[in-house]
This record gives C-alpha cells, sequence and structure tokens, in this order.
C-alpha cells in the first residue's frame, strides 16, 4: 500500500476565534487532534504543519509535526489553500515530493485516524483522480433560492420546494475534513477536485468544523460524552 504525506494548514491570524488553532479544549490544542489522526493513521508516512506563527510551531513540533515555515503572504485573511499546498510541496520537493498528499485542515478535529485510513484505502483502491471527504447536508440545495439581480428564484424549481425532502436524490456536502491525491497531478492543476474523484461520507457528528465558539462548545461536548 502506498504511503501518503499528510499536510495540515494552520495559520496564525484566525479572526472568528482568536488563536483557535492552538486554543485549549480539553486540556489539548486544537491542532493536535489533527496531529494525532495523521500520525496514528498507518497509510501516514509524515505529518506536516505549514503556518507562519512561531507558536503554532512550537505547539505542533511538541505534538510530533515537522514544521513548513510559510510566508506571511500566504497566511491572510485572503490566502488560498490551494496556493499554500503547492508552497508546501515545493518546500518538500527540494528533498522529495510526496507521491500522494493528503489536506487535513485541524478545525475537522472528530475526524480520526480511524476515517483517514478508511478514507485513503478508499481512495488508493479505488485509483481515481483526488479523494474527498463529505457528509450528508443538513438542509437540500433544491430547497434553496437564491437572488438573481433583484429577483429571487428556487435553486432549481418550484415543484422542488414544495416536495418531501424523502423524495429528493441524497444530497451530500464536501465538509473540509480531508482531502487527498497525487502531487504531481495537485501541481499540475493546482486544485483539489479533479474528477474521476472518491467520496468518503462521515456522519454530520465527525464532521464538526470550528469556526465559532458555539462550535469549540459543542465539540467540547461532544468530548465529554
Amino acid at each position: 500500500m502506498k504511503q501518503v504525506t499528510a499536510i495540515i494548514t494552520a495559520r496564525g491570524g484566525s479572526k472568528g476565534i482568536p488563536r483557535k488553532n492552538i486554543r485549549l479544549v480539553n486540556g489539548k490544542p486544537l491542532i493536535a487532534y489533527t496531529i494525532e489522526a495523521a500520525l496514528n493513521c498507518p497509510l501516514v508516512d509524515r505529518c506536516y504543519v505549514t503556518t507562519e506563527d512561531r507558536e503554532i510551531m512550537e505547539v505542533s513540533q511538541k505534538w510530533g509535526a515537522d514544521i513548513i515555515e510559510r510566508p506571511y503572504h500566504l497566511a491572510e485573511d485572503n490566502s488560498l489553500s490551494s496556493d499554500v499546498v503547492v508552497h508546501a510541496l515545493q518546500e518538500l520537493a527540494v528533498e522529495k515530493l510526496p507521491e500522494y498528499f493528503v489536506l487535513l485542515q485541524p478545525t475537522s478535529p472528530l475526524r480520526t485516524a480511524a476515517h483517514l485510513e478508511k478514507c485513503l484505502r478508499g481512495y488508493l483502491e479505488a485509483g481515481v483522480s483526488c479523494g474527498v471527504s463529505v457528509t450528508p447536508a443538513e438542509h437540500h440545495p433544491w430547497k434553496m433560492l437564491i437572488r438573481d439581480g433583484e429577483n429571487i428564484r428556487p435553486l432549481k424549481d418550484i415543484q422542488s420546494l414544495e416536495m418531501p425532502r424523502q423524495q429528493l436524490p441524497e444530497a451530500l456536502r464536501i465538509n473540509g475534513a480531508i482531502y487527498v491525491m497525487p502531487s504531481k497531478l495537485f501541481l499540475e492543476n493546482q486544485t483539489f477536485f479533479i474528477e474521476p474523484a472518491y467520496f468518503y461520507t462521515m456522519d454530520a457528528q465527525s464532521s464538526i468544523d470550528i469556526d465559532t465558539e458555539t462550535d469549540l462548545k459543542i465539540f467540547e461536548h461532544l468530548l465529554a460524552s
């Protein structure tokens, strides 16, 4: 089975929750949950955190990750994850470009080593371009409205707005927990989604994304229970 290098993106300038990536949750920094998931997955050979922040570097190294120093211009509010991963892979390529990488965001702390292993095995066995984790959509997109200039109209049609949810096709959303693909393919296209794709479904609870203080409280409650 092929080995995969984990890349964890963690900048220091979080606005919604200051110092979010190293915020202590049940006595452990938030980023540590993701580092542990990577290090405990048998298909992950190395785990790197890319960051511009010295304190995040120190915390990440303490929990077992290697560090890629990110330029400050790639750690701004409008910086793209794709640009950050391009830089990380270019830095790794100085020694050796990993055949595969998996992008893990520290805001998905309930994505475990077991989730990661199942996703990676499924992706590698499928032999497709990329692998992406998904979860059932909380609200069906066909029940939504969009603003079109001065008008508001159904995303699909009026009939879909009135149909019972059970009669609609299953809707899934990308949960941001796991992205995997060959490094060379990513560098050529600089996107995390290339068809054909393998989709790994996670339950809603494991798909929690930490963006607000409320999300942190929910995460703490889930850990306690």
